[in-house]
């Protein structure tokens, strides 16, 4: 079995490229390796939308089989704890369309060609480890949220439950490419003004490489 897992940075996978350890040919982006009776090879597409859909689209014509999405996230639902895993089933492009005054219209309320929302009900692998993670909803920002005003109109019209600066992009691509895939989330924060005394990146990236370490090991 093939995978790619897909992270933003190298920062918040390299605990698994660490357990990875059989490395067979290493690149900028690109590193692919050998676990157990898996290919396991990652990519570091860098920040943002625009990234990560050119880098992963470029990447998926190579045979994969299943692609994970790895990364942290803010939480917009504080019963959802910090260092919390979660399954990204449902994604979009949260500021794609347009404002008429004080109301904004995806490109679907205003019937224009194209596709903000994604739902990933079709692209699954079975994994028993998968299976059990909690589903959410989220959306896909160029800027992150820190601002009282814009949180409540954005909680008011899509009730997010986490959100990320990649996630719609990549199931973008391997809806396109038709290649069964899931964006797999820690909770690094929660969604509010910004204030990184309250944020515990290192928790959550723990968090996030054991679950994939499992999540491949369910697939021997």
């Amino acid at each position: 079995m093939k995978i790619l897992i897909v992270a933003a940075t190298r920062f918040e996978i390299q605990p698994l490229i660490s357990h990875l350890g059989a490395i067979l040919n290493s690149e900028n982006k690109y590193i692919r390796c050998s676990y157990k009776n898996l290919e396991v090879d990652t990519l570091v597409t860098g920040i943002g939308m625009a990234a990560t859909a050119y880098y992963v689209g470029k990447q998926l014509n190579s045979g994969y089989n299943f692609v994970i999405n790895a990364g942290i996230c803010g939480s917009f639902n504080n019963n959802l704890p910090v260092g919390a895993v979660v399954n990204v089933i449902e994604d979009c492009f949260s500021e794609l369309g347009a404002e008429d005054g004080n109301n904004f219209f995806s490109l679907e309320e205003l019937n224009l060609e194209g596709n903000s929302k994604f739902l990933n009900t079709n692209f699954t692998l079975s994994n028993s480890i998968i299976e059990l993670l909690p589903k959410v909803n989220g959306i896909t920002v160029n800027t992150v949220h820190g601002n009282d005003k814009s949180i409540e109109k954005t909680v008011h019209k899509f009730h997010p439950i986490v959100e990320s600066m990649e996630g719609a992009a990549f199931m973008l691509a391997c809806e396109a490419e038709n290649v069964p895939y899931m964006q797999l989330r820690a909770v690094s924060n929660y969604v509010e003004r910004r204030n990184k005394e309250n944020w515990n990146i290192p928790l959550a990236i723990k968090a996030l490489n054991e679950k994939i370490i499992e999540i491949l090991n369910a697939f021997e």
